[in-house]
């Protein structure tokens, strides 16, 4: 197939590039300037060049597409409304008959005032009424995040796994390579349209689990210690500018203030698998293939 992917010059769009290079596809990757994604572009993609906020460019770019792989980051800087809607539209005017959407993250029943998240309903409504066959694909958080400012640095000099998750709260980690290759697999299944698959690691871990499966992997000893989300939220602050860590540090306060929310990252896998017969990564593999950021 000829399939266009969103935000494949990032690590999220990238790992899904990547598969369907593996999967003998070929790659369309979405660029604004055409300086990015040079890696992928020797893997035997196409760089091409468009912008998420002009509808005329996403027309141009989708014309002859198969499917479009959409993805709607959360650190952007065009709204992902805006994004969406365009990416919708341009695959209406090209006539591409499918899309795998992947929100980026879970959206809560109710607004949570950030636009980076409250769109996903909308989104939602805006590919039902589009008449386009289309599966959603909601992951849990994560692996990568464990490679931040606020963990790896803890793992490699004092040997602790640090976290603001509280120690019981129970999660299924994603790896990008399964993001990849589960979005790889969607994109081959339109008889699936109309379906939303919750993704994440078939593996559910607490801090300690986790704190395990990272001392499998590192072959030494590591021990979960609960950050504080505010320390977590000034890291962030430090790292990405003033303010980029206080509402997700507010977020991970609520983990600790209200136990009934720590499900949200706690997905059943049995639709994921059997839809997609999709084995994912051990999480003390993941480690093992980023050892040299833990040591």
């Amino acid at each position: 197939m000829k399939v266009l992917v969103y935000g494949g010059t990032g690590v999220q769009g990238g790992a899904v590039a990547q598969a369907l290079l593996e999967r003998q596809h070929e790659v369309y990757v979405l660029s604004r300037d055409g300086k990015k994604g040079k890696e992928l572009e020797k893997a035997g993609a196409k760089i091409v060049l468009g912008n998420t906020s002009d509808l005329n460019s996403l027309v141009e770019v989708s014309q002859g597409m198969d499917a479009i792989a959409l993805m709607t980051p959360l650190f952007t800087d065009v709204n992902p409304a805006i994004s969406a809607e365009n990416a919708i539209k341009a695959a209406q005017a090209a006539e591409v008959n499918f899309i795998v959407w992947n929100t980026s993250a879970q959206a809560p029943d109710e607004e949570t005032g950030n636009p980076l998240i409250d769109h996903q309903k909308r989104t939602t409504e805006l590919l039902e009424e589009s008449g386009l066959k289309y599966i959603k694909l909601v992951p849990s958080i994560y692996a990568e995040n464990l490679l931040g400012p606020y963990t790896a640095p803890f793992v490699a000099k004092e040997n602790k796994l640090t976290y603001p998750a509280p120690k019981e709260m129970q999660i299924n980690w994603l790896p990008m390579m399964d993001l990849g290759r589960i979005t790889a697999i969607a994109l081959e299944k339109p008889e699936l349209s109309g379906k939303t698959f919750s993704i994440g690691s078939t593996e559910r871990l607490d801090g300690e689990g986790l704190a395990k499966a990272f001392s499998e992997g590192l072959g030494k000893t590591i021990h979960y210690e609960v950050m504080e989300p505010k320390q977590f939220g000034e890291i962030l602050n430090e790292t990405f500018g003033p303010g980029a860590g206080d509402a997700v540090a507010k977020d991970y306060q609520r983990f600790h203030d209200e136990p009934e929310s720590r499900y949200i990252w706690q997905i059943d896998t049995k639709p994921m698998t059997e839809a997609f017969g999709a084995k994912t990564t051990p999480i003390a593999d993941w480690v093992k293939q980023y050892k040299q950021l833990f040591t």
